[in-house]
């Protein structure tokens, strides 16, 4: 998300003053944190993420100047280190969208997306009601299979085509294309940048998406759809009358055109069949999680440059925003510095005393604060921000919920305000050049804020309805983390095996023939008071020692109280030493 006001623009006073601001607030939050609860480096990577927060809003065309300033102090001040620099950058999320890119610049050239246009102009019987849900829903699914600008520009040519035909003020269309399109754009991971950068950092398959994201945005995007027929059903009236009055003088509502596109087609399935296969190539070839899912696109964008290539350089310079991509690369690297200066785990325990360490409370938090922050801050970098945390709070609890409920808060929330996404400024600003009346602020606010709250409570009723249905991860933890809230966690954990013990009669044994011992660290310090229960046939088999260290896995509960030892019911020794 991002402002429309250009920041070239500004007065030399009003630039001076936002940056006194920005500089001020930044550095007054990291100097208040660091005289808490924060350590310096991690005072410094919480004022540094908040400069490029205020900069995106204040400065937006100056965003990736301030990232380069944020990055450089970060380093000076070894709060972060090239080689943490490069692994926190997410080049593969970056490669990921390179690749789709450059095929939805092939699509354009190969008419697909014309022709998607010409099926909804030439629909039978067509009317206002029918021709807006019909809109909607197209701009939903072309945002899940392609992106939400390159869908909302194709939409909105559509739309004004017809309202020029029809003589109509096209802004309620457009808000309704846009609104959909949004949502639609939580439905898989290719909808939105921060799909693939959510599925990348929570380790989400394609299908992960299609069986719990992409029916629940179905059910967000028919309340919107409703919702958005009765609000503007004075103006579908108005659509109605008027095409009864064209089509009375036989005069069709926009002309149709033969289109070749039934190149652009097979290369967008063959492009989604391909991401949506990578789970089974993964585990067919034994390659690593998600990588055939960032290979996919650039082998399809390859392949395009290979069978066009009077037209690949123009998809390489051209259709790839560069710009944005750098942005986003390096707006990835900050957020990793919360992660590798542990402000995740600040944050995530905060979460959890605000919420109990409940699922049933982190959900709604997170798709709350997550829309609100996107309603006026890029989307992207909320996501950022928190998926260290929802990785930190993954350790305790169920994590698929919460994914989900920070991919539906980012992308919801964008409806909310007239800067809540690139796609509203997109249209925002084809809208500028055809409509005599610009849309207001609160005019947006009033329509939007009621839309993402019906569809943010259904995502919340959808959420908490089918968490329980979701599977668990297996969570690596530390030590150090054991003071944590667990409940019977899968976790994996690197111990040493100590000596024998008793397990807590709090917990029950419900394995036979049980023994019970002390996990150690490996790298020694205090002992934890951590407890493993295994069958007693195990030990020999698995041909663990007294003193030798392995990797425990199994379901992990808390002691009741900060005297008590918390209990690992083993179900799986492995990497002995």
């Amino acid at each position: 998300m991002h402002g429309e006001e250009s920041s070239a623009a500004l007065s030399p006073k009003t630039m001076m003053s936002r940056f006194a601001i920005l500089l001020l607030v930044s550095i007054g939050v990291g100097a208040a944190g660091g005289a808490t609860v924060l350590e310096a480096h991690q005072a410094t990577a919480v004022g540094v993420f908040l400069a490029i927060i205020m900069g995106t809003l204040f400065f937006w065309g100056f965003r990736l100047a301030i990232a380069f300033l944020g990055l450089a102090v970060l380093i000076c001040t070894n709060s972060l280190s090239i080689a943490q620099f490069v692994q926190s950058s997410a080049l593969e999320v970056i490669l990921f969208l390179v690749g789709m890119m450059i095929v939805v610049g092939a699509l354009r050239d190969l008419g697909f997306f014309t022709w998607v246009v010409q099926l909804i102009v030439s629909m039978p019987n067509i009317s206002g009601r029918k021709f807006i849900a019909v809109t909607a829903v197209a701009s939903a699914l072309l945002a899940c299979a392609v992106d939400e600008v390159t869908s909302i520009i194709f939409i909105s040519t559509l739309i004004f085509q017809v309202c020029d035909r029809l003589k109509l003020n096209p802004t309620p269309y457009i808000l309704i294309a846009v609104l959909a399109t949004n949502v639609g754009s939580a439905g898989t991971m290719m909808g939105n940048p921060v799909g693939i950068y959510i599925g990348t950092k929570g380790g989400l398959t394609f299908g992960d998406f299609m069986l719990w994201s992409f029916p629940l945005m179905l059910v967000a995007l028919g309340v919107t759809v409703l919702f958005l027929l009765y609000f503007y059903r004075k103006e579908l009236r108005q659509f109605d009358v008027n095409l009864q009055e064209r089509l009375s003088r036989n005069l069709s509502l926009a002309p149709v055109v033969d289109v070749p596109y039934r190149r652009g087609l097979a290369l967008l399935v063959f492009t989604i069949l391909a991401i949506a296969s990578h789970h089974q190539l993964e585990t067919l070839l034994g390659l690593g999680r998600n990588s055939v899912l960032l290979v996919a696109p650039l082998v399809c964008a390859g392949l395009v440059m290979i069978l066009r290539p009077d037209r690949a350089r123009h998809y390489v310079e051209r259709e790839v925003d560069w710009w944005t991509l750098l942005f986003f690369m390096l707006l990835f690297a900050i957020a990793g510095t919360l992660e590798h200066t542990h402000v995740d785990r600040v944050m995530a325990d905060y979460f959890t005393s605000v919420c109990g360490g409940s699922p049933m409370l982190l959900i709604p938090f997170i798709l709350a604060t997550s829309a609100i922050g996107s309603a006026f801050v890029d989307n992207v970098i909320f996501v950022a921000a928190f998926c260290p945390v929802i990785e930190q709070l993954s350790v305790s609890v169920k994590a698929f919920p919460l994914w989900w409920a920070l991919l539906f808060g980012a992308c919801i929330g964008g409806n909310i305000t007239m800067i809540g996404s690139t796609a509203n400024i997109v249209a925002l600003g084809m809208l500028e050049k055809k409509a005599p009346h610009q849309m207001g602020f609160f005019a947006w606010l009033k329509v939007g804020a009621l839309s993402a709250l019906l569809a943010g409570g259904v995502v919340w009723i959808g959420l908490v309805v089918t968490s329980p249905f979701m599977p668990d991860r297996v969570s690596r933890v530390g030590f150090e983390q054991l003071a944590g809230n667990f409940d019977g966690k899968e976790v994996e954990i690197s111990a040493v095996y100590g000596a024998p013990a008793t397990a807590p009669d709090e917990f029950e044994v419900v394995m036979s023939d049980t023994l019970a011992f002390r996990l150690d660290p490996e790298k020694g310090g205090s002992p934890v008071r951590l407890v493993a229960v295994v069958p007693s046939a195990w030990i020999g088999k698995s041909g663990i020692q007294p003193g030798e260290s392995g990797v425990f896995c199994g379901r992990l509960y808390s002691g009741r109280t900060p005297d008590q030892e918390s209990v690992l019911y083993v179900s799986e020794i492995s990497g002995v030493k």
